[in-house]
């Protein structure tokens, strides 16, 4: 769920009892070393990531972080691998769904995209991210996990279990594709999308290499979260707070290598200037760091 319905916004937030309050150890330092006040250790809590311009440079990063974010342009392929894009119709079980895969010649990683309510595989939001991802030789393919008569039914939205069962069924379909079958695959989710994502890649045998969840509620994935284990980023807007202690509280709870980045100013949708790029960036590192080593 990207909230495009914001009117009814405030009432899908509701948090999930028995969850430990508080910051998580492990949260993602992204802030240039030189900024770091003086007895500001590289390892204290609750570091953010700084959108960044593009005359600014990345400061390396501390050993167990991800690299800083710098700002992407959005571009779709590399100069001399140009991205192939198409419409395909992924199969998940019975069902064949609506996607946009975007083929990187010669690429290693493969991201697979998963929205939530109110969005599309056609959200400018996840495009910006895509295209970003594919400026940096990564596939793509984002999805449409409920049909259009599903979608209308509001109840098929917050089933995380039928959208993960969806998203492990067009892995399964991706894999199966001769251009796409030996590449690493890792999840991209927003909001709803994101607890389907962690839920999907806690399964048995999932085989996912990374996941990245931006403005998501993991929370919803609370009964699979200590099962996960691929790596997992989980950015959320500082200004975003409901969302931001939620990701704070599933965070707490996964066992696998994990990081939480803050983007300051950034509200729920990362529509603030350079909101979207930060997270765009971080989404970028984490992959290449995670699919293409």
């Amino acid at each position: 769920m990207d909230f495009g319905d914001r009117k009814d916004a405030g009432r899908r937030l509701a948090a999930c009892p028995g969850h430990r309050r508080g910051a998580a150890a492990g949260v993602l330092d992204l802030r240039r070393r030189a900024s770091r006040p003086p007895g500001h250790p590289a390892g204290s809590p609750e570091c953010a990531a700084r959108p960044s311009s593009p005359a600014r440079s990345a400061a390396t990063p501390p050993a167990g972080t991800a690299p800083a974010a710098t700002t992407a342009a959005p571009v779709v392929g590399t100069a001399d691998r140009p991205a192939r894009s198409e419409e395909v119709q992924p199969v998940a079980g019975a069902v064949r769904l609506a996607g946009s895969l975007a083929i990187v010649e010669g690429s290693r990683g493969m991201v697979v995209f998963a929205h939530g309510s109110g969005s599309s595989r056609h959200s400018p939001r996840n495009r910006q991210v895509a295209s970003v991802l594919n400026g940096a030789g990564l596939g793509t393919l984002l999805v449409d996990l409920l049909t259009p008569e599903e979608e209308a039914d509001r109840a098929n939205v917050f089933d995380i279990d039928l959208l993960a069962g969806r998203l492990a069924g067009v892995t399964r379909w991706l894999r199966a594709q001769p251009a796409t079958a030996r590449a690493a695959i890792g999840y991209f989710g927003a909001s709803t999308g994101a607890a389907a994502a962690l839920w999907a890649a806690a399964e048995p045998g999932a085989g996912i290499a990374a996941v990245v969840s931006r403005g998501g509620r993991p929370d919803l994935a609370h009964p699979r979260l200590a099962a996960v284990t691929a790596p997992t980023l989980l950015i959320a807007g500082g200004r975003d707070k409901v969302v931001l202690d939620l990701n704070r509280r599933a965070q707490a709870e996964l066992r696998c290598r994990n990081h939480l980045a803050v983007v300051p100013g950034a509200s729920h949708l990362f529509e603030e200037p350079g909101t979207l790029d930060t997270a765009a960036g971080l989404a970028r590192d984490w992959f290449i760091r995670h699919l293409m080593p």
